[in-house]
């Protein structure tokens, strides 16, 4: 032992009568050795979250839906306004030959040339039209089909009893006119 009742002596080295003793008496004992593997394990699988991110999701489907359901509305909408602008023409179209039939019936024919078109009153004036109409068999019933919208020109189709017993099935072309919008008779069809 060494003088100074430790297990050193004056050398550096260790008295070998001495025991081992810790220099700090109140540390623990080693820690274990790290489990076998490519590392340590947390202790959960997932962290928790706060549910932002769901919350997230379902704003995004829900937006995705709004926006979906929108553009289907604004389809079927389109789809609506066009088809029944369609109708619209169809039922004026028709109209129209109705009234023109009507006025030839009622033998009034200031109101059947009113329903000519621009090029038909501008190659044949109103007394003209007048005198062949007289002239014509007397239109006696009538029965208006419905328009064909297939080609560039709009085509009605008619079949008009004469009071001479006679009965012609004829297509009336009709056209819009530009200025006040409403549809004219400009003929028949071959």
């Amino acid at each position: 032992m060494s003088a100074s009742g430790g297990p050193w002596d004056g050398s550096g080295r260790a008295d070998d009568s001495a025991q081992a003793v810790r220099p700090w008496p109140d540390q623990p004992p080693a820690a274990p050795p790290p489990p076998p593997g490519p590392g340590v394990q947390p202790p959960f699988v997932a962290p928790p979250t706060d549910g932002t991110s769901r919350r997230r999701w379902t704003a995004v489907g829900l937006s995705a839906g709004a926006a979906l359901l929108l553009c289907l509305a604004g389809v079927a909408g389109f789809g609506g306004l066009v088809y029944f602008g369609v109708q619209a023409v169809r039922e004026q179209a028709q109209g129209t030959v109705v009234d023109y039939l009507t006025a030839l019936r009622d033998q009034e024919f200031g109101e059947a040339y009113a329903l000519l078109c621009d090029s038909v009153q501008a190659t044949t004036s109103p007394t003209e039209f007048a005198r062949a109409s007289q002239d014509s068999p007397q239109v006696s019933r009538f029965d208006v089909g419905q328009p064909s919208l297939a080609t560039a020109e709009i085509e009605v189709p008619a079949t008009i009893d004469y009071a001479d017993g006679g009965v012609r099935a004829v297509r009336f072309l009709m056209f819009q006119d530009p200025s006040t919008g409403a549809f004219e008779v400009c003929g028949e069809a071959d």
